[in-house]
């Protein structure tokens, strides 16, 4: 047995200071926590990385992480449609809001939670990273004015503790269909509600993207296609569309006129009124997105989720176009032209959304349909970033099945082939290939179902690599990251610095990573193991880990003199979000440092 010892700790002091003297100077400040910011308040502009990191800690804190259930799968709840039904020629909103639920302004609600799915209920439902995103845009397309979109996401954002995402920083625009930001169409209450529930959703779960709202003068195909093409010159590369109508004659016209955007990932709601197929969910060239119940369970994922249907007339749409071709990527064999759906995601009312909304609603309130899980795909598409240039991205999916929750349960109406209706394993037509496990599905790349491709663009791809931005981007344990004098960084001032305690302490380091489709790629970082230990016994760990594979473990054994460069080939994750880890664990007695500087991965 090892005796205990005492001796050798080079660290102890140093180390304690540097993790205690911060949280002391903000105690004998007076200080306990920053305020968040109230709507309306002008926030000052911040830097993607810390954004970044503000937005990491709100949805991986515990405290967000809990879910204020309002129904059960499928129970018909009382609800509004915001939007009229669509006359030919127009189209409809399907955002659903909760009247059984009374809507209550933020000061009524004060410390208390909102009900309804938060931003960190949807990023543990669908295993979405916290980080990703930044300098992307998603727009997002609807037609009239919502005067308060603004203050009202501000509420949002600051409620769930993401960052502030304003005109004045440059994350949040609103515009005409024109691009006008100044001329606006007319207000409209019922269009307002879908609006903050589109913006709400994108920001939940892409919280580092910049958003733009494009808003269209009328609901007319016309114009809302041409808001659609407004959203598409003004960059983004992601556009949701919560909105739509019965199939026409005209549509395949309208697909090359508004929708044939190769390089842009283009989202659209399935419907809101049960089987049956609805333009422009049935256009080629886009996403076609069902709607789920999406509930807790005791299962390895926590979440289960069957096909939205609430009644015969109310439910996630789904059908075969009678006018679309089917694209080439598509490969189901009952329906000659485009099958509706692609994916899903939350749509159930009973199981809905929290949104604030203060010009078509009185504040915070619960919402459902079609209208939520478009722009919840449109930010999943984004958090797996940016679409190879030629590419239609709804082949994404199909490209990657494995890498998606196969829903398997419920139904949607009627219908005399069976999966146009009825959920069933692997591809049908309310739920798609499923919901989102993570944004693996949602690149470029793959082998099934065609489609794909892409080159691949030399960069480095992790923020902060040799930490000399201190506590940024990446999630460290209290005082990893530091310029503490105890151990020499490799280059500049700052490393991260695991363990060194000599007692029994964990100390872990990440960060996620979008490696693109296509890519070859590297993990390099200079490594120093300093120790106080003897002998040939591994005391004191490290390990190294991209996702759940484990690259490398390194030990007080390891220890030597100097820092050296350790490279792992990344290229089986390309197309696909992964979590580079670092976890020392030290044992409860003689110290052990592990000292990681430079980081990098690199594509080529």
């Amino acid at each position: 047995m090892r005796e205990s010892r005492t001796g050798g700790r080079r660290r102890s002091l140093s180390r304690l200071l540097a993790v205690a003297l911060p949280a002391l100077a903000l105690s004998v400040a007076g200080f306990t926590a920053a305020p968040t910011a109230s709507a309306g308040t002008t926030a000052p502009a911040t830097s993607h990385a810390s954004r970044t990191t503000q937005n990491h800690k709100a949805l991986t804190d515990p405290d967000r992480q809990t879910f204020h259930t309002t129904g059960k799968a499928g129970q018909k709840v009382p609800t509004t449609h915001l939007c009229a039904t669509a006359k030919a020629g127009q189209a409809s909103c399907f955002a659903q809001r909760r009247t059984d639920i009374k809507q209550r302004l933020a000061s009524a609600v004060a410390a208390a939670t909102p009900s309804g799915l938060s931003p960190a209920n949807l990023h543990s439902a669908y295993a979405l990273p916290s980080t990703g995103g930044s300098g992307l845009t998603v727009a997002v397309v609807d037609a009239y004015n919502d005067p308060n979109a603004e203050a009202d996401l501000a509420t949002y954002r600051s409620t769930y503790g993401l960052s502030a995402c304003t005109k004045a920083n440059g994350c949040f625009k609103q515009v005409s269909q024109t691009g006008s930001t100044t001329s606006l169409p007319t207000n409209d209450k019922g269009w307002a509600g879908e609006e903050a529930l589109d913006i709400d959703m994108v920001s939940a779960v892409c919280p580092n993207c910049n958003i733009i709202l494009v808003e269209a003068s009328s609901a007319n195909d016309t114009d809302l296609g041409k808001a659609e093409n407004e959203a598409v010159a003004l960059g983004a590369k992601f556009v949701s569309n919560s909105w739509g109508g019965s199939e026409s004659s005209s549509q395949t016209t309208e697909d090359t006129q508004y929708f044939k955007h190769p390089g842009v990932a283009i989202t659209v709601s399935a419907g809101d009124e049960g089987y049956g197929a609805e333009y422009p969910a049935t256009s080629q060239y886009v996403t076609a997105v069902g709607g789920t119940a999406l509930t807790t369970a005791s299962n390895s994922r926590g979440w289960s989720e069957s096909v939205w249907h609430t009644s015969s007339t109310e439910g996630t749409g789904s059908g075969c176009s009678a006018y679309d071709p089917k694209p080439a990527w598509q490969t189901d064999t009952s329906c000659a032209k485009r099958m509706e759906s692609d994916v899903s995601a939350v749509a159930d009312p009973a199981t809905g959304v929290a949104v604030y909304d203060t010009y078509g609603g009185s504040g915070w309130a619960v919402y459902g349909g079609t209208s939520a899980s478009a722009p919840i795909i449109a930010g999943v598409y984004a958090l797996a970033g940016t679409p190879g240039a030629s590419d239609y991205p709804a082949q994404y999916p199909y490209n990657h099945t494995a890498n998606l929750n196969d829903v398997t349960s419920g139904s949607n109406g009627s219908c005399s082939t069976s999966y146009f209706c009825t959920a069933r394993a692997g591809y049908d037509g309310p739920t798609g290939w499923g919901t989102p496990n993570g944004t693996a599905a949602f690149t470029s790349g793959g082998s099934s179902g065609g489609g794909g491709g892409g080159t691949c663009t030399s960069a480095q791809l992790l923020g902060n690599p040799g930490f000399e931005s201190g506590n940024t981007t990446w999630s460290a344990s209290s005082g990893v990251i530091n310029s503490d004098s105890g151990e020499a960084a490799h280059a500049g001032s700052y490393k991260a610095w695991l363990d060194g305690y000599g007692s029994s302490h964990t100390d872990t380091l990440s960060q996620s990573v979008t490696i693109p489709a296509g890519c070859k790629a590297s993990f390099t970082f200079y490594l120093h193991i300093d120790t106080a230990e003897t002998g040939s016994t591994a005391y004191d760990k490290l390990t190294v880990t991209a996702g759940s594979t484990t690259l490398a473990t390194y030990s007080n054994v390891n220890a030597a003199s100097g820092y050296a460069q350790k490279t792992f080939d990344l290229s089986s994750f390309a197309g696909q979000t992964v979590t580079v880890k670092f976890s020392g664990v030290e044992d409860s007695s003689q110290q052990t440092s592990f000292v990681v500087d430079d980081t990098a991965v690199t594509t080529s």
